[in-house]
């Protein structure tokens, strides 16, 4: 079976939520193009730039924030799109929507916020991602959120896999348009989700290296990073060092983007999907790595949790994070008008709500902004001695 058969049509597409009444549609574009278009020009895609990939706010220019992360990735998937015949334009877009309900902080940022949110709910990334596009972010004059198509949608929900236990956030939007959360996604959404796995595999390993948390001695102790920086070793006899380095991490993501492309077109026809539905209806994911790669790639991560992800500097950073994030909540919970007129004067009556009203808030702040509220607040001199560079 030809991989390109089960690509995403935008002229077949499920449509989207709100009938658009009223806007002139001029120019070329379809209905995945506008989409991306959209997400573009939104004030919550611009925000990644001030938001932590594996860093808190860098000293340096050259260490990815989530913008340059989103684009990086937004560039493998399309690639791999490409190559296998599948809509670019879809899987752009889910590429470079996939981080936008990140909080500020990363993950540290994260764990707070679902800690603080624990009993209205709780928080998780990709759900605050779903209601960010579908009701926070409002441009348009009749109605909330962006109101991309159904397979955008879909895609960002179900990117991971099918979603047999929603979070509120979710479950709220799939309540309001339904989006099979049951099965599996689009083969461009699988594959936006594994372009995520090659990015920050090897920009981590980079910006790691380039901040002095990894060492090459280290990276040498997994066989998959050895193997390849001996080929480049072996090409490149007389180069300095730093560049073998940056070769090797663009020689990984080759690895990496080839093996995909084999191993989906091998499951594509080993399970005799030809159309997208089948796709949905195949009960395992069809885009991914190989079985070898994939094994490989769970140790390369298990490798940066330890070395990267939970170093000493990472970890106080971290809970400087969760420091900061939790007083925020607790410090607009007793008093809503910290957070400003138009947020305060839009705060839900209910409890639960105002909970959710307030994450709302906190989720959206970048890294500096969510300091520079806290220094106002509490004092500059309270902020925690790992975030007071920012």
């Amino acid at each position: 079976m030809s991989v390109a058969s089960c690509s995403s049509d935008p002229a077949q597409s499920r449509g989207r939520r709100y009938e658009e009444v009223g806007r002139v549609v001029r120019g070329p574009r379809d209905a995945f193009q506008r989409d991306r278009d959209r997400i573009i020009h939104s004030i919550a895609f611009r925000r990644l730039r001030h938001k932590t990939q594996v860093f808190v706010a860098p000293d340096g220019d050259h260490y990815r924030v989530r913008l340059t992360h989103s684009i990086e990735v937004a560039q493998i998937g399309r690639g791999i799109a490409r190559a296998l015949g599948l809509n670019e334009d879809l899987t752009e877009a889910l590429c470079l929507a996939h981080d936008i309900g990140h909080p500020p902080f990363g993950h540290a940022g994260e764990d707070a916020l679902k800690a603080a949110m624990k009993a209205h709910g709780g928080f998780d990334h990709n759900g605050h991602t779903l209601r960010t596009l579908a009701r926070l972010e409002c441009p348009y004059p009749l109605f909330d959120g962006l109101n991309l198509t159904w397979e955008t949608l879909e895609g960002l929900a179900k990117h991971n896999g099918p979603v047999r236990r929603p979070g509120w956030a979710l479950a709220e939007i799939d309540a309001d348009f339904s989006l099979d959360l049951g099965s599996h996604a689009s083969l461009e959404a699988q594959i936006a989700a594994v372009a995520d796995d090659i990015a920050y595999d090897n920009h981590d390993i980079d910006d790691g290296l380039r901040a002095g948390l990894l060492s090459l001695d280290q990276l040498m102790a997994q066989p998959f990073v050895a193997a390849n920086f001996r080929a480049v070793e072996g090409r490149f006899t007389a180069a300095p060092r730093d560049r073998l380095l940056r070769e090797l991490v663009r020689d990984q993501i080759g690895v990496m983007v080839n093996d995909v492309i084999a191993a989906t077109r091998a499951n594509v026809a080993e399970a005799g999907t030809a159309s997208v539905e089948e796709v949905r209806a195949a009960g395992r994911p069809l885009g991914g790595f190989s079985a070898g790669l994939a094994a490989e790639e769970r140790d390369l991560k298990r490798f940066m949790y330890a070395n990267l992800y939970h170093h000493p500097e990472q970890l106080a950073a971290a809970e400087a994070a969760n420091e900061v994030i939790g007083r925020l909540f607790a410090a607009y919970a007793a008093d809503p008008r910290l957070m400003g007129e138009d947020w305060s004067g839009r705060l839900p009556g209910e409890i639960c709500a105002t909970a959710r009203h307030i994450g709302d808030y906190i989720a959206g702040m970048t890294d500096r902004f969510a300091i520079d509220r806290y220094a106002d607040i509490f004092g500059r001199d309270a902020v925690p001695e790992a975030l007071a560079h920012v």
